[in-house]
């Protein structure tokens, strides 16, 4: 199985629960990551195209697989910063 997701790379923990919340409130996804994505796929609202297991690190691809599409994770941690994770597609 390959997932297709997008993301927010930002430096805390602080930053990416304020962060989450507006994304809770509403917020555009790929306008937040733009602005604030310490990642160079901000340029494209975070989307990280498709991947499969193994080509991310752990915490990463744990939580990317564990959405459902649509579905933004709660802040994940790791060695990188912090993330915001967004579920956009799957396919087998």
């Amino acid at each position: 199985m390959k997932v297709r997701a997008s993301h927010i790379l930002v430096k805390t923990e602080e930053e990416a629960d304020k962060l989450y919340e507006e994304l809770e409130n509403g917020a555009d996804f790929a306008a937040l990551a733009e602005e604030h994505s310490l990642c160079p796929s901000k340029r494209d609202g975070g989307d990280l195209k498709f991947f499969g297991r193994g080509m991310m690190v752990k915490p990463f691809e744990d939580a990317a697989f564990s959405l459902e599409v649509g579905q933004v994770s709660k802040p994940v941690e790791t060695q990188f910063g912090w993330h915001l994770i967004k579920l956009t597609d799957k396919k087998d």
